[in-house]
């Protein structure tokens, strides 16, 4: 009897230490995202965090929209941009699974325009004109899963040389461009590579790529074998690349900080000339890369599959042995990259050899999206993590290390 009283009372311990620990934790997750409001570092700012399957935080700070000052609720929608890419990946390697290409194809097996292509060798600044020389070999598929295709992104390469290359030809980032997936893809086809097929990781519109070969290999439109094969299955009901009229009211405004450092709505043109409220917009190509629009609570359902081995409830929506492929770096050492940067098949790791930069746990990922959105996945914590604002010309992933800081610093080993 008096065993069973100690560890009942043992048990009581346990329970009173991790609520203490929760209501600490909770406490030091309101005071930064109120400080970060006081300060002006965002205009508003969902925060969800999942722990063993179970929220353990979930809420909303600030405005949705800076001018009419509408406070942001947590179902509101956000412009995810980059975080489309995970889904993507996601989604071409179910097709990988059903035997429909290998990793190591190249990509004209199927894109014959992509067939022979060329790297940039000369520029011309003064009328943007430019020679190139033959590449050493094909780009491959796994290329555009990892970014060494040579394919780079107009606007947001900070390269003069790319950025005018990709302008005069009307390349496009994806993030609200107008036109048809298929004719977006063929025309980069025609596009010098920037530098040799796996020489380098550049960022850029490879998941676009990959999202018109989910086209081809599916036999259906990007956007509904997204809906039929991920978003249905995970009950995602409010991720989208159009989003209908009816939920028009929950996508959060895009603001930018003006030089004396405060915050307006961006009604101007974005990137290469595109509507900031293009969601609601006719004629948007699906991009692979930039397209989606989400809530925290929909994206964290899709995160759940890297913690339940690719099951949802007793549907098994992806195989664990495939998620685990996503997750191996795929970057050697002699492929030039960003100082500290692991990659796998869509998404960034946490592992042995860049942990010294990270607090997440080894064998992490994580990724973010332009419009200052970030998300990680800690499968040692069974943690999912989730930090949402929407700013025009701003990301930075300091606000996400923010809350990591923050949030392993109160957890328990």
């Amino acid at each position: 009897m008096m065993h069973k009283q100690v560890l009942t009372f043992i048990a009581s311990l346990v329970i009173l230490s991790s609520s203490a620990q929760t209501t600490l934790l909770e406490k030091k997750l309101d005071d930064l995202s109120n400080r970060l409001i006081a300060t002006n570092e965002v205009v508003g700012m969902n925060v969800l965090l999942m722990k063993d399957g179970n929220v353990l935080y979930n809420k909303a700070f600030g405005y949705a929209d800076v001018s009419t000052k509408q406070p942001l609720q947590t179902d509101h929608i956000f412009r995810i941009a980059s975080q489309t890419k995970a889904i993507t990946s996601l989604a071409a390697l179910m097709l990988w699974e059903e035997g429909k290409f290998l990793l190591d194809d190249p990509i004209s097996k199927y894109i014959p325009a992509f067939k022979n292509p060329k790297v940039l060798d000369q520029f011309n600044p003064a009328d943007s004109s430019y020679t190139t020389v033959p590449a050493q070999r094909e780009i491959t598929i796994r290329d555009l899963f990892r970014h060494t295709s040579g394919i780079a992104y107009p606007v947001f390469s900070g390269n003069r040389i790319i950025n005018a290359v990709y302008a005069k030809a009307g390349i496009g980032t994806g993030i609200g461009s107008k036109g048809i997936l298929k004719d977006q893809m063929l025309l980069l086809a025609k596009q010098p590579l920037f530098h040799q097929p796996g020489a380098s990781f550049t960022y850029g519109l490879n998941d676009d790529v990959l999202g018109y070969l989910i086209e081809i290999w599916s036999g259906m439109s990007l956007d509904t074998f997204l809906q039929s094969r991920i978003f249905e299955p995970l009950g995602m009901r409010d991720t989208y690349f159009h989003l209908p009229q009816s939920k028009a009211k929950r996508l959060v405004g895009l603001s930018v900080k003006d030089k004396d450092g405060t915050f307006s709505e961006v009604s101007a043109p974005i990137y290469e000339g595109n509507d900031p409220a293009y969601p609601l917009a006719d004629g948007i190509y699906r991009s692979g890369g930039a397209g989606l629009v989400s809530t925290t609570a929909d994206y964290a359902k899709f995160l759940s599959l890297f913690l339940t081995k690719g099951y949802v409830g007793n549907k098994r929506v992806i195989g664990s042995k495939t998620l685990a492929l996503l997750l191996t770096n795929q970057l050697p050492d002699e492929i030039k990259r960003p100082a500290g940067l692991q990659f796998g098949l869509g998404v960034a790791l946490v592992t042995d050899l860049n942990k010294y930069l990270q607090s997440p746990s080894i064998g992490s990922f994580y990724w973010g999206g332009i419009f200052n959105t970030h998300y990680w996945v800690d499968q040692q914590q069974h943690l999912i993590g989730l930090v949402y604002t929407q700013q025009y010309d701003a990301y930075s992933e300091d606000i996400g290390h923010l809350f990591k800081n923050v949030i392993y610093a109160s957890l328990d080993d």
